[in-house]
């Protein structure tokens, strides 16, 4: 019984904030139309026509009875909702969070009629999130700052569907700006991962106006030094530890396996970049007779695995290592998992492009640390002064 009670109280509830929702709507559109036939084009050839009766889904209730006013040449428009608009926005909006939860559209679609009772097609999804594209456009050509102390660059697969389901690249790029904010500055979908593929994101950004980097921070993709040289011919690589560390550690037999990664780690956690290059001799010393490859590989990439050591201490953290995009994509996989395989590229780009959109709000205004420290702020200005002078211009090759 108490049950029963408390639902009339709801339905109750519900029912008075719908006319009172109603009233309000009704209201504004009496004040609009009333300064509407105030103009000075409608005081002698129109006049009001009544109303006429329409229906709007609203978040706070359905609304099957909104009287409309008009006037008699049909000029009026409201601006509470398009003409023939039968939603306020809310279940548009709604629809592009539900597919960016990893919903299909046939998912979104089914939802949609099991609480509305109005029918959703998946097409009619589909064509909702298709405006996400137009701000994807947008978003992919807006101009970037031009001084970056920090580039990072990394890529994700995703399963797109073509004549066959397979893998396809999608590229990112972060940046650490001067005042050591850190955004996302570019996505790029399709295709396998490849020196030439970043090289023409690299080329994007440096038109959009990052022409002033100091580091690029990524893994050992053949071909990608060079790719990024190119374009920033002033800027420092700095290969990430923790991926060589990882392609290092199945070539180490298991009982030599805790020993060895200890004595990578003197190297990447010297006190100086001097102190780094002698525990390097040591680690060779040790292992090199036995694991010849293995310490002629380290050796061969060393410059560009202590390239940190040529920047402040503070920002150790942050630079030696492709870590910060890394986790960034293991969000972005989670996200992408449960829709198994995206129907074309265009799905994958709205998906990416909405969890993007997330990113940089949540992590865009905050610094990261060490970048806030006056005297480091100082060291990466001069860096840039003395790499970018103020007077030069520099076109990418």
């Amino acid at each position: 019984m108490a049950t029963i009670h408390q639902n009339m109280l709801s339905e109750l509830f519900e029912n008075l904030v719908t006319q009172f929702i109603q009233e309000n709507l009704e209201n504004i559109m009496k004040a609009e139309i009333k300064s509407f036939m105030e103009g000075e084009d409608q005081a002698e050839n129109n006049s009001r026509n009544g109303y006429y009766k329409r229906s709007l889904h609203t978040k706070f209730g359905y609304i099957d009875d909104l009287q409309v006013p008009r006037d008699r040449n049909g000029e009026f428009q409201t601006q509470m909702f398009q003409p023939y608009q039968r939603r306020d926005g809310w279940l548009e909006e709604a629809v592009i969070q539900m597919y960016k939860s990893g919903m299909g559209t046939r998912d979104v679609a089914r939802f949609i009629e099991s609480m509305f009772g109005s029918h959703y097609s998946p097409t009619t999804v589909s064509n909702i999130t298709a405006t996400v594209l137009e701000d994807i456009q947008a978003w992919q050509s807006r101009p970037l700052r031009k001084r970056y102390s920090v580039i990072y660059l990394d890529g994700l697969y995703v399963k797109l569907k073509r004549s066959t389901v397979s893998g396809e690249a999608i590229y990112f790029a972060m940046g650490i700006d001067e005042d050591g904010h850190r955004q996302i500055l570019g996505f790029y979908v399709g295709g396998q991962e490849s020196a030439n593929g970043w090289r023409d994101v690299l080329k994007d950004l440096y038109k959009r106006g990052a022409q002033e980097v100091l580091l690029g921070v990524f893994d050992g993709l053949p071909g990608l030094d060079d790719a990024f040289r190119e374009i920033y011919p002033k800027a420092d690589v700095q290969h990430c530890v923790v991926h060589k560390v990882r392609s290092t550690f199945p070539k180490i037999r298991v009982q030599d396996k805790t020993d060895f990664i200890e004595d990578l780690k003197t190297i990447y956690n010297a006190i100086d970049h001097d102190l780094a290059i002698a525990a390097f001799d040591t680690v060779k010393a040790k292992w090199g007779k036995k694991y010849p490859k293995e310490i002629q590989s380290w050796e061969d990439q060393l410059p560009t695995l202590l390239t940190f050591y040529k920047y402040p201490a503070l920002i150790k953290e942050a630079i030696y290592t492709s870590n910060p995009i890394e986790r960034m994509n293991k969000e972005f996989r989670k996200r992408l998992k449960p829709m198994n395989s995206l129907t074309n590229i265009d799905a994958a780009e709205k998906v990416v492009y909405l969890e993007i959109l997330e990113y940089n709000e949540r992590f865009g205004n905050r610094v990261v640390r060490g970048f806030g420290d006056a005297k480091v702020k100082k060291e990466l200005t001069l860096m840039f002064e003395e790499r970018y002078p103020s007077n030069e211009t520099e076109e990418p090759a």
